[in-house]
């Protein structure tokens, strides 16, 4: 595909500023404030002030169902910061988490806005309380008055099949028939989320883990465990996307957005998509090299959504980082995604081990390693360009980084 650079529309766009609220497993503490905290950091971290911000972006706006699944909504952010805004947008129906940020690029490039903040906010752990996942699940004895399944569920809820955890498993399943990926290979993403996780101090699960560790602990839903899993928490994430001429007046050289993808070429659905070993990543990422000049191979580190394991490795092979079919034996033994390999993955700890922001995290801690401000945990050798990708099934969003332009 050939384009004009000038018509790349996301590339009038940059990140000024991230930042994020305290996160624990359980912190019992009010959302709203939690979003907050997140939200005056980002801004401080950009140099400017509440009364800058004329934009907010958020994913998936309020919701009480699932419990804890969202801390706050555009009104909420609004009306506590006393923002006077020039463009919003927060709704569930975009192409994955990550889809509130590209909106917020596209937005400013159009001159609706100059700043906007984007957050994300949970409180999913504290929403559990002792009760454990289920307790914040459709048909798992979350709610009251009961769940009357509607949609995509009508066909899932009666089969005791509610959770994304039995969906991204049926892909997995299909994976390691087809291509003979093996769980010895898929656990090598969850180790070296946890290693990654064990120099963040703001991760949630900091213990060491062993491949013996990860294969004998229970199942969920074959071929995925426990360790499979992200980890419910509560905390806020936020960053400012603003207009790519302010750089000269922001508080550090910012992120510069190179391209973007959000494409769905399938059909939109976790069981009924065309080839049930990727998901929407495929178009995405598709979208995404079809707008740049860049390669995989000029990628410095991956941040990729890890709701289960198998959807990093799903965003692997979409994103080019290996072949189709090639994921297992791209992660095997680790040592090609760790800190010190040719694709840092996940450097932060991914949600596996540092805590289920629900993509926010990634691009957080893409900008953290750009900016070279992520510590014990930074990657060598400044690296110059990142992606950072989220979503699952029919939901995908990548954007491409880059330090300089």
């Amino acid at each position: 595909m050939t384009f004009d650079a000038n018509d790349i529309i996301e590339r009038r766009s940059v990140i000024s500023g991230a930042g994020q609220s305290d996160i624990g497993r359980r912190l019992f503490r009010d959302p709203l404030e939690l979003t907050l905290d997140a939200c005056l950091a980002a801004i401080a971290d950009a140099g400017l002030t509440t009364a800058d911000i004329d934009g907010i972006a958020t994913y998936p706006g309020p919701m009480s169902v699932p419990a804890g699944f969202s801390g706050a909504g555009v009104v909420d952010v609004q009306d506590a910061l006393r923002l006077e805004l020039g463009w919003w947008t927060g709704g569930i129906e975009l192409p994955g988490q990550l889809g509130s940020v590209i909106n917020a690029c596209l937005a400013v490039a159009a001159g609706l806005a100059t700043h906007v903040l984007c957050f994300r906010s949970v409180f999913e752990g504290s929403a559990q309380g002792t009760g454990g996942r289920s307790s914040v699940m459709p048909g798992g004895g979350g709610g009251s008055g009961g769940y009357r399944a509607t949609g995509f569920m009508e066909w899932t809820l009666p089969f005791a099949a509610p959770s994304a955890a039995i969906w991204v498993a049926m892909m997995a399943q299909r994976h390691f028939h087809e291509f003979g990926t093996t769980r010895e290979q898929l656990g090598q993403i969850a180790l070296n989320a946890r290693k990654n996780a064990a120099v963040n101090p703001n991760a949630i699960y900091r213990d060491s883990m062993t491949l013996d560790d990860y294969l004998g602990i229970r199942m969920i839903s074959t071929p995925l465990s426990l360790y499979d899993c992200d980890v419910p928490c509560d905390g806020a994430t936020a960053v400012i996307v603003s207009r790519a001429e302010t750089a000269p007046d922001l508080r550090k050289p910012p992120i510069h957005v190179e391209a973007v993808g959000t494409a769905l070429r399938g059909r939109p659905s976790w069981d009924q998509f065309d080839d049930l070993t990727t998901m929407a990543c495929r178009d995405a990422a598709a979208q995404l090299w079809g707008r740049t000049d860049l390669t995989p191979t000029d990628v410095d580190l991956a941040e990729m959504y890890d709701g289960f394991s198998f959807i990093t490795m799903a965003w692997l092979e979409a994103m080019g980082f290996c072949g189709k079919g090639e994921g297992g034996p791209f992660v095997e033994g680790g040592q090609r995604i760790a800190r010190d390999g040719v694709l840092p993955l996940n450097t932060h700890g991914g949600q596996l081990s540092a805590g289920r922001l629900h993509g926010y995290g990634f691009l957080h801690e893409a900008c953290l390693q750009l900016w070279e401000e992520a510590g014990e945990r930074q990657v060598a050798g400044s690296p110059e360009v990142g992606v950072a990708c989220a979503g699952g099934g029919p939901l995908a969003g990548a954007l491409l980084l880059t330090k300089h332009r």
